[in-house]
């Protein structure tokens, strides 16, 4: 599943990432609220995690503008406002639940499943990603070339599904580095070229022509329209 966590406490931000990841979640962290709606134009997302107190935007305006806008996916207010009023206001502006400060992790992952059955529908709007002979199934998380399975560990998995989520679309070093060891990892870019080199070996990526391109000074990215 998609979700965007929109929360500027950098210490618990990076640990609900860390769980959500754990869960097989693929997360964006944002850190205010002008951030959040920008990355929610650019991105379907699933779920918002949308913490109420945030700079620049608080959540109940950035809640308010994203249904306005036309958003229809989960949102989950975050927060350590937990009077029936406030409550309330979160809803009756378009959240479709409320989670107090401090919580556990077995009720935030309770009430994500929740939202999926109250919405009737699943969270993940896309099951299958796909480039040239490549297929990922983001339920199952099974990768096939040309209907034979491919063995990835977690992290070449998640490399490949970012790069598949974003097609023809250059993904900085930072992000990528960001998104799969996390917030405050020691990673260096050599991890990142050492774990691309490997996923091309995996997937039988050889010759000339890259499937998973590298742009010299920015990042890499994936080419769909190859076969």
């Amino acid at each position: 599943m998609l979700l965007l966590l929109v929360e500027d406490d950098k210490r618990l931000g990076n640990l609900i990432v860390h769980m959500l990841r754990k869960e097989k979640h693929q997360v964006d962290w944002v850190l205010n609220g002008e951030d959040a709606l920008s990355y929610a134009k650019a991105t379907d997302y699933d779920l918002i995690i949308l913490d109420w107190m945030i700079p620049k935007k608080d959540g109940i305006t950035v809640c308010n503008e994203l249904r306005r806008s036309g958003f229809d996916g989960a949102i989950l207010m975050l927060t350590a406002k937990d009077s029936l009023e406030d409550r309330v206001k979160g809803l009756d502006i378009g959240a479709d639940d409320y989670i107090v400060k401090p919580f556990e992790f077995a009720e935030l992952f309770a009430r994500i499943r929740a939202l999926q059955r109250r919405m009737n529908k699943p969270l993940v709007k896309e099951e299958i990603l796909t480039a040239g002979p490549i297929k990922l199934n983001v339920v199952t998380h099974v990768v096939e070339k040309n209907g034979v399975e491919i063995q990835l560990t977690p992290k070449e998995y998640q490399l490949l599904e970012l790069l598949l989520r974003h097609p023809n679309q250059t993904l900085p070093r930072d992000l990528l580095i960001d998104r799969i060891w996390g917030y405050s990892s020691e990673v260096t870019s050599n991890n990142l070229d050492v774990l691309v080199r490997l996923l091309r070996k995996k997937i039988g990526d050889t010759g000339e022509h890259h499937l998973i391109q590298n742009i010299r000074g920015v990042g890499y990215k994936i080419e769909k329209q190859i076969v």
